[in-house]
């Protein structure tokens, strides 16, 4: 049972990290607050695609990692 607790872990943990290192940034900096803050209200949705994948995926693979880490805890402390 710990063993694959563990393994389920590593595997979201893993998950969890390349789909945050895959995901653009939300801006560009401080020129791009200025510059562009209109741009960020009225344009460039991405609601679809491959960014609205990529949160998903983050967001089930962070919710896997809490639940298996509360889980490890409560059962084997």
């Amino acid at each position: 049972m710990h063993t694959a607790l563990m393994i389920i872990l590593l595997a979201a943990s893993i998950i969890l990290i390349i789909s945050i290192l895959l995901q653009t940034g939300n801006s560009d900096g401080l020129s791009g607050s200025i510059a562009g803050g209109a741009e960020q209200l009225f344009g460039k949705r991405k609601s679809r695609g491959y960014d609205a994948l990529l949160a998903k995926i983050t967001t089930v693979a962070a919710i896997i990692y809490i639940i298996v880490s509360l889980a490890i805890v409560a059962i084997f402390n």
